[in-house]
């Protein structure tokens, strides 16, 4: 049997960073993405979702890739948005995403700074968030 530990702090944005996720849409969205992402044997640990952008910490399993784990997640929940007719307009994500590893002793902090999402966001919008991410963990490497 594998054994795999690797922690991925995954965020993705609506297309255009519209304010598509709401917060009756937002729970639905999140109960739904852990739901999906259980029975495709994926492990995601904690969500959280602001009106243009969704934050989650996940581990990968032993044959999944970031790329196949994310277009599996993002695809079916705008698939099901757009299929229960919760908005009144298409779905759309963007096409892309900021994914990095986080270590075991990180886990923790990834939890709190996913769960403030709301608090955080108060101090600095999702545009600045992905400016930091990519200056605090470098933006050399991109897929």
């Amino acid at each position: 049997m594998s054994f795999v530990n690797i922690w991925i702090h995954a965020v993705w944005g609506t297309k255009n960073r519209y304010p598509y996720l709401r917060r009756t849409v937002k729970k639905d969205l999140l109960d739904h993405i852990f739901e999906n992402a259980n029975q495709k044997g994926i492990y995601i640990r904690v969500a959280n979702a602001m009106e243009d952008h969704v934050h989650v910490l996940l581990s990968l399993g032993a044959t999944m890739s970031i790329a196949t784990t994310l277009g599996l997640i993002k695809g079916e929940s705008s698939y099901w948005i757009n299929h229960q007719a919760i908005l009144p307009n298409e779905f759309i994500w963007a096409k892309e995403y900021y994914a990095a590893s986080v270590s075991g002793h990180e886990v923790k902090h990834v939890i709190h700074y996913i769960n403030e999402q709301e608090k955080h966001h108060r101090r600095i919008t999702f545009q600045e968030e992905c400016k930091l991410f990519m200056e605090k963990y470098g933006n050399s490497i991109q897929g």
